[in-house]
């Protein structure tokens, strides 16, 4: 008697594997790893908040550190996480109800050059700041 063959299931990292996806799931792939970005960035926000609460001194070092270059390059990236998550976010859910399914292509072709123009317009104007 011929059994039939149980897939290897790796559980929450086969949320995570681009193989045998079709672009749908490709952008669905980067949504979720935005998503935790942005829930990471959300702790580290608040964290950061409650030093502001410590007084003067807090709030001049908090300031300082915020102007290192690797904190400006993980604040484009908390940009880039956002815009990416939330056109993405409109894409899945149009697709999900049954709109524009047939150009889910283009509509993550859309997302990613909005993304891309609007990280590049962020990142002009914070090296313009600084």
């Amino acid at each position: 008697m011929n059994e039939p063959k149980k897939l290897h299931s790796r559980g929450v990292l086969d949320w995570f594997d681009p193989r045998g996806r079709q672009v749908g799931g490709w952008g669905f792939i980067i949504n979720r790893i935005s998503a935790i970005g942005l829930t990471i960035y959300l702790y580290l926000h608040l964290v950061m908040l409650g030093k502001l609460a410590q007084g003067p001194e807090a709030f001049d070092a908090f300031i300082a550190t915020a102007k290192q270059p690797l904190i400006l390059f993980g604040e484009l990236l908390v940009i880039i996480a956002g815009l990416y998550h939330g056109l993405n976010g409109i894409r899945i859910a149009l697709t999900s109800f049954g709109v524009a399914v047939r150009y889910q292509r283009a509509l993550l072709i859309a997302v990613v050059l909005l993304t891309a123009a609007g990280s590049l317009f962020f990142a002009i104007r914070m090296l313009s700041i600084h």
